[in-house]
């Protein structure tokens, strides 16, 4: 009842992954790189060769799963015509069932709370086609049934089962988990031993590209120009060069390492600092430490917001690797004195907060433990505007940040950047560009991601809003500025166009 795999029209590439003693594998990164015919064929091997095998295969839709593995020339459905013919398998409704006893089951998880679906699953083989659009509290969840008991294996298995392969191009909800688990700070190829604490298995990232995949480029040898012409040359590079570090459906589409994230440096004395704060007890809290640049130092528009430094509440491992949206579940007055020790010797003309932390449901709330507190000026606290989309009347809070990493046209003919972060300012630089826009609401993020930073980021904006003309705007001349034909133009040390300056603080 077995078949060799190389009869079956696997690639080099595709051969590695199927034959890696790694037994949680990342397979993929570009598109048609042979991800999917990878996992049909090696489910289907397995489970001749294995009798009693439970393979797991997942999308996160049903319908992809029905039309990208069942359906077509090479979807299940085909490939297994001699078994069914023959009376050695059988495809009924979500199973493929084999005399054996192996089956191959197909499987969804839509939403989050639907992987309780398989909380008693005893899952030998977990196939998760397209892993970033899964949420990393879905692929934790399912990793965990990941288990294997009574299962004879034929010598040339041995040590290579429970197994996970996954496939997956860069972009969508759980890019920046998947890039973290299985991209960062590791060669690929390179197999590892994760710890207890996530999973404990061998983990290994396999790249693929289309030149890996002969068979598509020769029946459609146009596939390629296509990926070529879809128009953003950001989505061209992760889908055709499986890069990344840049995100297929960014939010911030115009963020740019290159642009915004400079070298530390000392903040020169007389300019203002503020700080912003989003709160989180059971999930991560984020503050940021800004500058506001006064136009006569460095390359800095004045108006300018410069995060110099962060604090980013997150829980890691006993190697040092963070654990996904997960807090340190500290009080408020310990996340106080923590802030207090890290701006020693600073004073800020205000500290702007989530507004979540003036509610209580007994005793003082997260704010008043701050403004109780005296000698730094945690006294003056603001109450960040929460507007995260903006009205016909008004700018939100993502409009703000936008604007500010598009910039404006200076004086002297360049157009700068309104925001900057030193690169030690690591959580933020790693999770405000991975942010993608939210399916139902597409002005607003996905808040299904680790938007922590985003936020405090955003309450920090709005604390200083830039004005973003629209065409029925009237100039106005910004100080030190004038009104010429039309146009708003700046003053001599480098205003940007469209710049207000901060409303006095009332919110005391």
């Amino acid at each position: 009842m077995s078949a060799p795999v190389i009869s079956l029209g696997l690639h080099t590439k595709q051969i590695q992954a199927f034959t890696s003693k790694a037994t949680e594998i990342l397979y993929g990164g570009a598109a048609g790189g042979g991800k999917s015919h990878l996992m049909r064929i090696a489910s289907i091997n397995w489970c001749l060769e294995i009798p009693g095998l439970q393979v797991y295969l997942f999308r996160r839709i049903f319908d992809d799963l029905v039309k990208n593995h069942v359906e077509g020339p090479s979807g299940y459905r085909s490939l297994l015509q001699p078994w069914v013919e023959s009376g050695d398998c059988e495809i009924i409704e979500s199973e493929i069932r084999f005399k054996n006893g192996s089956k191959i089951h197909l499987c969804h998880v839509q939403q989050e709370k639907h992987r309780f679906k398989y909380q008693g699953a005893e899952i030998h083989v977990l196939l998760i086609d397209e892993l970033t659009l899964f949420t990393d509290k879905i692929y934790r969840f399912l990793r965990n049934r990941v288990r294997m008991t009574g299962i004879k294996l034929p010598a040339h298995y041995e040590g290579m089962f429970p197994r996970i392969l996954c496939g997956s191009n860069p972009g969508n909800i759980g890019h920046l988990f998947v890039k973290r688990t299985f991209i960062d700070n590791i060669e690929p190829m390179t197999i590892r031993r994760t710890s207890d604490d996530e999973g404990g298995m061998l983990r290994q990232y396999i790249p693929a590209r289309l030149d890996d995949n002969p068979s598509l480029k020769e029946s459609d040898p146009t596939y390629e120009a296509r990926l070529s012409g879809l128009g953003s040359e950001s989505l061209v590079k992760a889908m055709k060069d499986g890069d990344w570090d840049v995100i297929d459906g960014a939010f911030f589409d115009n963020w740019s390492a290159e642009k915004h994230v400079i070298e530390p440096f000392r903040v020169p004395a007389e300019w203002t600092r503020i700080r912003s704060m989003d709160w989180g007890f059971a999930k991560p809290f984020s503050i940021g430490w800004w500058a506001i640049a006064d136009g006569r130092y460095g390359p800095f528009p004045r108006g300018s917001l410069i995060r110099y430094k962060e604090w980013y509440g997150c829980k890691k491992d006993d190697h040092g690797m963070i654990v996904p949206d997960t807090g340190l579940r500290m009080n408020v007055d310990e996340v106080r004195d923590g802030m207090l020790q890290r701006s020693m010797g600073e004073e800020f003309a205000y500290t702007v907060c989530d507004p979540a932390m003036w509610g209580t449901q007994s005793g003082p709330s997260p704010a008043e433990t701050l403004y109780n507190e005296t000698g730094d000026g945690i006294k003056m606290l603001k109450k960040a505007n929460n507007a995260r989309v903006g009205t016909q009347n008004a700018s939100g809070g993502w409009d703000q940040l936008r604007a500010r990493l598009t910039g404006q046209m200076c004086n002297d003919g360049e157009k700068r950047p309104l925001i900057y972060f030193t690169h030690n300012c690591r959580d933020s630089i790693r999770t405000i560009p991975a942010m993608i826009h939210d399916e139902t609401r597409i002005e607003d993020i996905n808040t299904d991601q680790e938007d922590h930073a985003a936020d405090d980021v955003r309450y920090a904006c709005m604390s200083r809003p830039i004005i973003i003309k629209r065409p029925q705007d009237k100039p106005t001349a910004p100080q030190g500025g004038h009104v010429e034909s039309g146009k708003v133009t700046t003053s001599p040390l480098g205003t940007p166009s469209g710049w207000a300056a901060p409303q006095e603080d009332t919110d005391r």
